[in-house]
């Protein structure tokens, strides 16, 4: 025990040591010298490109299984959010049948030591950035917790879901990727274009036109298990540099970490199909539709009338930051009729899997 605490104590001051070196050089150097294993080449394909007529065609003829990960702290907040994600992850597997493409899952917890639930849920635990290195955002721990899972653990299947604590998965997903492109959700607020002053500083302009940097985020994405292990050391530098970077900071905001996964991908000229039903999000996306997985990141209030009053707390809401620091209670009432189909469908399914999950609110 004490040779492996050794070991596990030099592991981490080592990587501490790579941070940190990486931090200095981002400050007093161009970016591209000091990403690791980035190209030279420039992507041969658009990565944007539609989503197939047919989602069968987009698939290839034998099962290409995918490995779920879900990055998350230990905090009450993000804790309840993984249970539930994990309960409908389970039952969507097993709604799939023999022909579903859904493999293993791991929740990779970065608070640096096991919690109560490493039994309910399987779990890799990461440690965390060093005190001080992710400035209050703690969402910077995100990309080194993906470094140490994907060194440390052998991940059998070929392909890696990033996915997030409040995602509820609503039918059986494919392996959308293909080709070597990664199957990414589009967000309309990741604009490279607009910002391609501040991007060039992380992205040089010999990597090719900053339509290469494809607006998404890291989740929900699909993407070959070898382009990721690329592309996460890259994820992690850039985001640490864009954090130090005033300009890149002020900017990117709440979503630098996404900003910086998108430069990565790119960097490593991993392209993404873009699929615009890979997820929706309530309020604003009203019906289920084709798509696999509710992202409940924005607040759901209404009136008695069913009418939406976004920006006002409704007469009946829902709203995950209402529960920060305390679980949800079971059986949450129900929108008032006129409400919408996916704010019904995320409530009824939020209460399903609160009044199945033993010792619910431990």
């Amino acid at each position: 025990m004490g040779c492996g605490n050794f070991f596990f104590t030099l592991t981490i001051t080592f990587s501490v040591a790579l941070i940190t070196y990486n931090i200095i050089i981002s400050a007093n150097a161009p970016l591209r010298q000091e990403l690791p294993g980035s190209s030279q080449g420039v992507l041969s394909v658009d990565p944007i490109i539609k989503m197939p007529g047919n989602r069968k065609s987009a698939l290839a003829d034998k099962k290409r299984m995918f490995h779920t990960a879900v990055t998350a702290s230990d905090s009450v907040y993000n804790t309840w959010q993984t249970r539930i994600m994990y309960y409908w992850f389970k039952k969507m597997k097993e709604n799939g049948g023999m022909n579903c493409e859904m493999g293993g899952f791991t929740r990779i917890l970065h608070s640096g030591k096991p919690d109560q639930f490493m039994d309910e849920i399987p779990t890799f635990v990461a440690q965390p950035l060093p005190a001080g290195t992710d400035q209050g955002y703690i969402v910077l721990n995100r990309p080194w917790a993906f470094v140490q899972w994907l060194q440390q653990v052998d991940i059998k299947e070929d392909y890696i879901l990033m996915s997030e604590p409040d995602h509820v998965i609503v039918k059986p997903i494919p392996n959308l990727s293909k080709n070597g492109l990664g199957a990414a959700f589009p967000f309309f607020y990741i604009e490279p274009k607009k910002y391609e002053s501040i991007l060039r500083k992380f992205y040089p302009e010999e990597k090719g036109p900053i339509t290469n940097i494809d607006p998404i985020g890291n989740s929900p994405v699909i993407v070959g298990k070898e382009s990721l292990k690329k592309i996460a050391p890259t994820w992690m530098n850039v985001s640490l540099a864009m954090k130090k970077d005033p300009e890149a900071d002020k900017a990117f905001g709440w979503v630098l970490e996404m900003y910086a996964y998108a430069v990565s991908s790119a960097l490593h000229d991993v392209g993404n199909i873009l699929h615009k039903d890979f997820m929706l999000q309530p309020p604003w996306d009203t019906e289920i539709g084709e798509k696999f997985i509710i992202h409940y990141t924005y607040g759901c209030d209404y009136d008695m009338k069913g009418k939406l009053t976004y920006g006002k707390i409704g007469e009946w809401r829902f709203d995950k930051r209402s529960f920060d620091t305390i679980y949800p209670p079971k059986n949450l009432p129900l929108p008032p009729p006129g409400v919408p189909e996916s704010v019904v469908t995320l409530v009824k399914m939020v209460n399903e899997a609160s009044e199945n999950i033993p010792n619910w609110g431990a």
